[in-house]
């Protein structure tokens, strides 16, 4: 027998193809191994609607229940189908490696079986991480069915309240402890979505037939769509300005600091509203002039906007000047653009613009971009955005696979740092002139950087907080940052009809973790330049409010939004 750590295929009779993927990290860092059903995350490829299950074992760390487990996935499939049943089932046949496999940092250490829901701890907690991947990814995958499996000396069935019909069909006992994963995914709303039934199995391996012949017989008459899948479908179903709406009523309503996290939201709010008034401002529009008396302290000089030394994050948070100023003709907002941008300036041959970093970090990319950009937009003075276009070219981060380090000093592939450099290449090519000295340079950099993207989005359409890292996050500010910067270059014309699959594939992403109130799931927090992967994997994931990933999924929204009005248009 191989290694219980190692998932296996079906069996050959099988016409099912897993692919192999990872659904969370353990302390040791290693990979939680899962068996993805090709179909987990669309429709069926039959047409017919399917039963989504996720089957998971080792919870306990003990190789017998992994071995129970295996076994469950290569009968379960057969069973299935010799029944008519369409059933989606995806695998965690190990939920506890390091434990499995020995690499456990302490044998008395808490096991993944227990802790459940967790409120904190996202995913960095020092004791016990492989809770919090598992309760997300379950979760945001929004089975129909959960089914743990344990050996035992005997077979029973445990059931949770969701799933409550199946459980009485099963003769199935009430799933405990209440702080397990089957008890408690059943209640309340996991990840902000809704229960999701879920079933215990232990058996032994001469019982296992009898008993998924039982589970069979009562799938395609008791199971339908979860609660959770039914939450999660009504999030997909919004448009994309059902969503910028929702959260142009959660974000951008305050500026305090001035800083890039607040102010991109204003400015998605004013893109919002130029939408709603595609004939033009009339008098009746009240977003321009709620961001009037939001912003006018900073325009009278009552408030000073700045020290006198601020980073290109502070700077960043003026992006919306020049929209503020045309829709409502006060030349002031874009007296503050100009007066940003007047503080850059060149520092010499391979030397990034002061006030960015002196190492070439990724988030100056976007800052200075937005920057410039616009106020060579504004003014028709080319020196802003030759300053931009010169730090683009300057920058010596982009690594052979096309890829971005955070800086010259981290050569790590943190997520947002690539979410970073796809936006500020993105915003500079918005308003770099076509005969541009080095518009082709900076352009064939920024498509061989999205091409080296395009592998590393992950099949529910996210990309992972640290990019090439198995079993990471699915981080939804990243998500974010190249969806939009996507959008915006087929919009502009420089990206092709093959990078459209991956922008769908994100929106669908973005949709599922914003919530009706605006809410977000797993939004790295505030991240400087890390010394490690590991501290890169550690970083906090915010849940909920968040200004930084709602100002990113507001421009999202809207840029999706006016790419299907072109297109419609086009049409």
């Amino acid at each position: 027998m191989p290694d219980s750590n190692t998932p296996r295929s079906p069996r050959p009779d099988s016409d099912l193809q897993w692919s192999l993927d990872a659904c969370g990290v353990t302390r040791s860092g290693a990979a939680i191994p899962a068996l993805i059903h090709p179909d987990m995350y669309g429709p069926s490829s039959s047409g017919i609607p399917g039963i989504r299950a996720v089957l998971i074992g080792g919870l306990s760390g003990r190789t017998e229940d992994v071995d129970a487990t295996r076994h469950v996935a290569e009968q379960l499939p057969q069973m299935a189908r010799e029944a008519g049943v369409e059933l989606i089932l995806s695998v965690i046949p190990v939920a506890n490696p390091d434990k499995v496999s020995g690499d456990a940092t302490d044998d008395n250490s808490p096991y993944p079986s227990t802790g459940y829901p967790p409120e904190d701890g996202f995913f960095g907690d020092l004791d016990n991480p492989e809770v919090r991947y598992l309760w997300r990814w379950i979760s945001l995958s929004a089975p129909d069915l959960v089914v743990e499996v344990e050996y035992g000396e005997s077979a029973r069935w445990h059931a949770n309240a969701a799933a409550t019909p199946v459980g009485v069909a099963m003769n199935a006992i009430t799933a405990s402890p209440e702080d397990s994963l089957i008890a408690a995914i059943g209640r309340d709303k996991p990840s902000g979505l809704a229960p999701i039934p879920g079933l215990r199995l232990t058996t032994s391996e001469a019982e296992t037939e009898a008993e998924l012949k039982k589970l069979v017989s009562v799938l395609g008459t008791t199971i339908s769509r979860s609660p959770a899948r039914r939450a999660l479908e009504a999030r997909r179903d919004r448009s994309p300005m059902e969503i910028a709406r929702l959260l142009g009523r959660t974000y951008g309503k305050m500026l305090d600091p001035v800083i890039y996290t607040q102010g991109v939201a204003i400015s998605g709010r004013l893109r919002l509203a130029e939408l709603e008034n595609e004939a033009g401002w009339g008098e009746s529009d009240g977003t321009p002039s709620e961001v009037l008396t939001l912003v006018e302290p900073y325009l009278s000089g009552s408030r000073v906007a700045f020290d006198d030394q601020p980073g290109g994050q502070h700077l960043a948070g003026l992006v919306w000047c020049d929209e503020l100023s045309a829709a409502t003709d006060d030349p002031r907002p874009l007296a503050m653009l100009l007066d940003a941008a007047d503080r850059y300036h060149s520092a010499g041959p391979g030397e990034p613009p002061p006030p960015s970093d002196d190492n070439f970090r990724t988030e100056d990319m976007f800052f200075t971009s937005a920057v410039l950009g616009r106020a060579s937009a504004a003014s028709r003075k080319s020196e802003y955005v030759d300053i931009g276009a010169r730090f683009l070219a300057d920058a010596d981060t982009q690594k052979s696979d096309g890829l971005f380090m955070h800086c010259q000093e981290a050569d790590w592939n943190w997520g947002r740092s690539n979410g970073f450099a796809a936006m500020g290449y993105a915003e500079l090519l918005t308003y770099l002139p076509e005969d541009h000295d080095l518009r082709s340079q900076l352009l064939a950099a920024h498509i061989a950087h999205l091409e080296a993207l395009l592998p590393l989005q992950q099949p529910d359409g996210t990309w992972l907080q640290v990019l090439d890292y198995p079993g990471s996050y699915h981080e939804m500010s990243v998500t974010c940052m190249v969806g939009y910067t996507i959008a915006r270059g087929i919009r502009s014309g420089w990206l092709d009809a093959r990078f459209r699959p991956a922008l769908d594939a994100a929106w669908t992403a973005a949709t599922e973790r914003i919530d009706n109130d605006g809410g977000l799931v797993d939004v790295c927090t505030g991240t400087g330049v890390q010394t490690s992967t590991r501290e890169y994997l550690d970083r906090g994931a915010e849940f909920g409010f968040d200004h930084r990933g709602g100002s990113m999924a507001l421009w999202f929204a809207v840029e999706v939004e006016r790419l299907r009005r072109d297109e419609a248009n086009q049409g």
